[in-house]
């Protein structure tokens, strides 16, 4: 399974708020992370809405990992990216195999069993270990600047 490039850019971007100290802006977020502002700007609106964000307006606003998104899971973003629909689609257009066809079950299958796993992670877990000081060096300046 494929994640399309939203799912990405909102792990990564909830990913980087979690062990951030302070509050980014959205083009902070998408510098550092070299991403597309006007895409960064959607994600995080979502990811707001699901709870992973709490985002601040004003002079001294900006983006900030909400005090217990650190609980929630991998599962809960990727199903709030990519819907719940099915691996494949077999009734745009109606597949001639549908009625007997194994695949689509062993397909639901394996895409339960992939989102299963997902949810046993947090996105707390994400950033444990040394992944939070790589996270905090992305699109940094050089020392010594």
């Amino acid at each position: 399974m494929r994640l399309n490039r939203s799912t990405d850019m909102a792990l990564r971007i909830a990913m980087l708020t979690a062990v951030s100290p302070v509050r980014a802006t959205v083009d902070e977020l998408a510098t550092r992370l070299e991403l597309p502002r006007s895409h960064v700007a959607k994600v995080v609106q979502r990811l707001q809405r699901i709870g992973v964000l709490v985002t601040i307006r004003g002079r001294s606003g900006g983006v900030a990992f909400a005090e217990h998104a650190g609980d929630l899971t991998v599962g809960r973003v990727v199903r709030a990216f990519e819907g719940d629909g099915e691996v494949v689609d077999c009734v745009q257009p109606v597949c001639p195999l549908v009625a007997e066809c194994r695949l689509r079950g062993e397909l639901r299958r394996a895409q339960a069993a992939f989102l299963a796993v997902l949810d046993g992670v947090r996105l707390g877990d994400l950033v444990d270990g040394s992944a939070g000081p790589l996270l905090l060096s992305l699109g940094a300046p050089p020392a010594g600047r």
